[in-house]
């Protein structure tokens, strides 16, 4: 007997036999409760209405079952991709965010001799006025003796702060007699990790700022015959404190071949005395690191620097203007000035920094928790025990303490006594102050007194001479007049007021 002879049948028990010929027939078993009760019902449907046959059945229940999976994986792709996302992908973003906000330091110094064209590198390379007429090079100060001179510039590029310091050791190389003339250039380096590892030493440690040198550009003079003793010398003692990168100044005064042979000359030099020079590292990308090759190989970068723009084949370019030509500073096949742009600034600036914070500052840290000085000789501290070395320390803090004491105690001997004199001199200028006025005082006492005097003489003359009956007259006659005006006045006074009691009387 058929199914349609069995009327009876209800929908949940089609539903019931429809869900297991599904599971039967299905190669790849349930997805899910939603899709295999959605395709049981449609077949239940259409076997109802059309009366179709098992396998056109089956077939179509496949279709279904194919195209709402693919329903479902184009409406909902990403929840299902969210299940194994946790974030912590996303911290790449709030490191840069974080570096972005606080900014980057960077310390470059140059070293070489007068008139190299240092200060017009470094405004051709950062594309800015850090030296100008107002705040001139040091090439162009009156000052010539060996000291170290900062600059710190702020620059802004696509919304990345880098703060700019720049090293000068102006009249480097100009004296006659150069010895000792990298001592300064030393003492500044090692005082900034100093600076830098008491800054880490400290109890409260803050934000601290990075001001150690990352980078020595050393700017060799385009004799063409090798390199001098004292660059040998200075690159010997700096090459272990800071990453050296050797330049050639003024290369457009040498022709292609005599460069290519005076680098060659260089590093032959640099080998044999055992220089350390910065070596640039790959880089992680392989296409990446087929571009810096060919830039690697220009070390020591011959540069040219100039701030002027020059019109080449209607195009203006940075470059200097001769007569046989025209020396443009930002093309390879002039100089090596994009090169040494590239590898400083766009490619190997962190790197620079990490190199000076991982070698170079580590091994200042070594030498100097060690007790070794900068010559590799034991220094003034020798390596003890932490706690005897406490020990020490709290002596000398409290030596240091006692010290200062005696020394603010003599301050304040020597303030009370400045105040003991200040007021012994008001006190003496006062004195002399009343002196001075009781003096002149006494002075218009006498001067009054002998006025006196002499005033009684007249008088006693002049009575002598006139006689008393003169004076006597002339009282009484000063009294006279005085007697009548009184009764006189007196007199127009009561006729007045008889007059005007006569006019008030009633009629």
């Amino acid at each position: 007997m058929q199914k349609s002879d069995y009327p009876s049948y209800s929908s949940s028990r089609r539903f019931a036999l429809s869900s297991k010929r599904d599971l039967f027939f299905r190669q790849d078993g349930p997805t899910s409760i939603t899709s295999s009760t959605s395709s049981s019902l449609s077949t239940t449907n259409t076997t109802s209405t059309s009366g179709m046959t098992n396998k056109e059945t089956i077939l179509n229940r496949e279709r279904d079952g194919i195209k709402e999976k693919d329903k479902e994986k184009e409406s909902s792709p990403s929840s299902k991709d969210m299940q194994g996302y946790v974030g912590f992908a996303n911290l790449p973003n709030q490191v840069y965010r974080k570096a972005v906000k606080r900014g980057f330091d960077f310390t470059l110094m140059v070293v070489g001799e007068s008139g190299l064209g240092k200060s017009t590198l470094i405004n051709s390379m950062f594309l800015t006025d850090i030296y100008s007429n107002e705040y001139p090079g040091p090439a162009l100060r009156v000052k010539k003796t060996v000291q170290v001179e900062t600059t710190k510039v702020l620059l802004k590029e696509n919304g990345v702060n880098l703060t700019l310091t720049v090293v000068d050791t102006p009249g480097f190389g100009d004296a006659v007699d150069n010895s000792d003339c990298w001592q300064p250039v030393t003492n500044y380096i090692e005082n900034k990790y100093e600076e830098y590892l008491n800054a880490e030493s400290r109890v409260h440690r803050g934000t601290i700022v990075d001001s150690r040198v990352h980078c020595c550009l050393y700017f060799i003079a385009p004799s063409g015959h090798g390199l001098k003793t004292l660059d040998i010398e200075f690159m010997k003692r700096l090459h272990d404190k800071v990453n050296i990168i050797p330049l050639i100044a003024k290369a457009d005064t040498m022709t292609s071949e005599e460069c290519a042979l005076f680098k060659r000359t260089i590093l032959n030099e640099i080998t044999q005395n055992k220089i350390k020079i910065y070596e640039f590292p790959d880089c992680d990308d392989e296409e990446e690191n087929k571009l810096q090759k060919p830039m690697k190989a220009r070390v020591p970068f011959a540069v040219v620097g100039s701030n002027t723009l020059v019109e080449v084949n209607g195009k203006k370019v940075r470059g200097r203007k001769y007569p046989w030509g025209i020396a443009e500073v930002e093309n390879l096949e002039h100089c090596d000035f994009i090169a040494l742009r590239n590898m400083l600034i766009r490619t190997h600036m962190q790197d620079l920094k990490d190199v000076t914070n991982n070698v170079h500052y580590e091994n200042y840290r070594c030498r100097k928790l060690a007790g070794v000085g900068a010559d590799g000789k034991p220094g003034a501290i020798p390596n003890k025990n932490p706690l005897s070395q406490m020990e020490e320390e709290k002596k000398e803090h409290d030596f240091k303490m006692k010290k200062m004491e005696k020394e603010m105690e003599q301050v304040f001997e020597m303030k009370v006594k400045e105040k003991m004199n200040k007021l012994k001199d008001s006190e003496s200028d006062l004195q002399r102050r009343h002196e001075q006025m009781n003096k002149s005082l006494e002075q218009q006492r006498q001067e009054l007194e002998e006025k006196r005097r002499t005033f009684e003489k007249e008088k006693m003359a002049f009575e002598s001479a006139n006689g008393n009956d003169t004076f006597h007259r002339m009282s009484m006659d000063a009294n006279s007049k005085e007697t009548i005006a009184r009764r006189t006045k007196t007199s127009s006074l009561m006729n007045l007021s008889q007059s005007v009691s006569a006019r008030c009387r009633p009629m």
